[in-house]
């Protein structure tokens, strides 16, 4: 069992940045893809940004330049650094991982059900 704690997030003004981390309990050793899914109301949820054991990232072209995913191995801590935020980044964010990744590579845009564990989510808003 996997637990994901979210932080941060919040509201900016357009331009401006916000950070999103997200606890990973317990440690694993196993192999992952974990990362970030966002989602407006009434519509389907998306990938972000992931990240796989290696360190390899795969990004939304539309978060594309503008958002760095990161892991920090040391504190189990999975964090999304969101820079140049546009009013269309409004969405809830969702941290997820799925382990005992043997399942390809770790896309961004792999369908939301390949990950078995789902954070609360937080919202961001920003705003023009």
């Amino acid at each position: 069992q996997v637990q994901l704690v979210q932080s941060g997030g919040g509201s900016a003004q357009a331009g401006g940045s916000l950070r999103l981390s997200c606890e990973v309990h317990p440690y694993t050793s196993k192999p992952y893809c974990m990362g970030w899914f966002r989602q407006a109301p009434g519509k389907e949820r998306e990938g972000a940004a992931v990240i796989d054991s290696d360190g390899r990232t795969s990004y939304a072209d539309s978060v594309k330049g503008r958002f760095t995913i990161s892991k920090d191995n040391a504190k189990n801590t999975l964090y999304l650094q969101m820079n140049s935020l546009k009013p269309e980044d409004t969405y809830m964010y969702y941290c997820v991982a799925e382990v005992d990744w043997w399942g390809g590579t770790c896309l961004a845009s792999l369908p939301s059900s390949r990950f078995l564990y789902w954070g609360l989510g937080t919202q961001v808003t920003v705003s023009s």
